[in-house]
């Protein structure tokens, strides 16, 4: 990741250097949309501080398709009204700019390294973000209907070569039972009043709610942006979150809130269709000691339970488990991002990582501490299943082919759309291009 990121700070030191150093010109035209030489020799320089291009000019043929694929992707999504909003691209600028000030080791040492503020680097990638952004969001939605059948999937693993078939890493099934420490009624009563005396300043104009929230909220990502979240959609918050934060009026202040992250306030910022906008401030509940001891004490009566055969593993997680997401599936956890309960093993982390490397399937852990987005949390894993790296089969690895066969589909859908614009959208490209070899027919006419 470290690599990857200094390879994008790579491209954008040449980036600054290539718009003073390359005479421009348009090369295509797309609609509305234009492609300038300087937008293939950025990309050009990007992928070759990867190692990724020669000197060919077969790479910027191939860097040329894509951009005029953008800039098709860019010129529906006018039609179709697809935008992405200000907050958007600022919540995903800071977030990038973010990274690379890591990377590097402060604001003034990247400033230094691009020989230039810190504000005209982030108005420089300003543009190509949005236009990334309402790219991805165009072509989600022409592949959003795209599905596949048990019955497909079965024909798409026969169709492989036996001998291509790849080569899937270790892997595990993990359960788990959680306990949160218990919050006391005063620690609780003093947040809220915390909450009540900020809420009372922000409506008598002493403070405004941005201030208090760089000042005061516990929220990491959103604190250094006075609170704001971007646009959010009911099912991206929490429950009782969005339950306030759908219900506000603008200009307004809500009412205390609380969920698993803890004590809110919100106040509304905007709404767009499904998506609302809001300001938050949160305060976490401190924890003490006996009430860490006391979650660890819990936690040794559960185990005390399972190992007397008093109740199985799966039986004691959906009794005495707090985590809402596990604790009907036995404790079984599943990757967010493609359902999949097998987790390799280079996506498990921290403490629970050191707990997997000492276990054995069916092994139950000691009782640790996992620090999580939602605060301390106490656990006990249980290996259910361990799967060796192995040749992938139909049997083990049905979601990961699955997923593939689905790309493929929506790669499909996406190459039709692709073929049919082209037919239909004025397009234009400097006579350069005419002999290279496109993937795409029908970009000259």
């Amino acid at each position: 990741m470290r690599y990857l990121s200094l390879l994008v700070l790579l491209f954008l030191a040449s980036y600054a250097s290539a718009q003073k150093n390359v005479i421009d010109k348009i090369i295509a035209v797309v609609g509305e949309e234009i492609v300038l030489k300087s937008d293939i020799e950025n990309q050009f320089l990007h992928e070759q501080s990867q190692g990724l291009v020669n000197s060919s000019s077969d790479s910027r043929t191939r860097i040329l398709e894509n951009l005029l694929v953008q800039k098709l992707l860019v010129a529906q999504a006018k039609i179709d009204s697809i935008t992405v909003t200000d907050t958007e691209v600022e919540n995903a600028l800071n977030s990038q700019l973010e990274q690379y000030v890591q990377h590097i080791g402060s604001r003034e040492r990247l400033e230094t390294y691009f020989g230039k503020s810190y504000e005209d680097i982030k108005n420089e990638m300003r543009t190509p973000l949005r236009e990334q952004m309402i790219t991805q969001r165009m072509q989600s939605k022409i592949v959003d209907n795209v599905r596949v059948t048990p019955s497909e999937v079965r024909y798409f693993y026969r169709k492989f070569n036996k001998d291509s078939l790849p080569e899937v890493p270790d892997k595990y099934e993990i359960q788990q039972i959680v306990i949160k420490p218990r919050i006391s009624d005063t620690e609780k009563e003093r947040i809220r009043n915390r909450l009540r005396e900020f809420r009372e300043e922000i409506l008598a104009g002493k403070q405004t709610f941005n201030t208090l929230a760089v000042l005061y909220s516990e929220d990491p990502g959103s604190a250094a942006k006075g609170g704001e979240l971007g646009y959010q959609t009911k099912s991206a918050l929490a429950p009782a979150f969005a339950e306030a934060a759908f219900s506000l009026k603008p200009g307004r202040v809500s009412k205390i809130v609380e969920t698993e992250f803890g004590f809110h306030i919100l106040q509304y910022i905007d709404r767009q269709g499904d998506k609302v906008n809001v300001r938050h401030i949160l305060l976490r509940p401190r924890i003490s000691d006996e009430e860490r001891q006391e979650a660890i004490q819990h936690l040794d009566s559960v185990l005390t339970y399972i190992h007397n055969g008093e109740a199985t593993f799966e039986e004691a997680a959906a009794y005495f488990s707090m985590d809402k997401k596990t604790r009907n599936n036995g404790g079984l956890i599943f990757n967010e991002e493609d359902a999949d309960s097998k987790l390799p093993r280079e996506t498990i982390e921290g403490e629970m990582a050191r707990q997997v490397n000492k276990l054995k399937v069916g092994e139950i852990s000691s009782p640790f501490l996992d620090q999580t987005r939602t605060g301390e949390e106490y656990k006990v894993i249980k290996i259910k299943a361990y799967y060796p790296s192995h040749t992938a089969n139909l049997d083990d690895d049905w979601i990961s082919f699955e997923n593939g066969l689905k790309s493929k589909k929506q790669q499909e859908v996406l190459d039709k759309w692709i073929k049919e614009k082209q037919a239909n959208t004025y397009i234009h490209i400097d006579e350069d291009y005419k002999n290279s070899k496109f993937h795409y027919d029908g970009w000259f006419k």
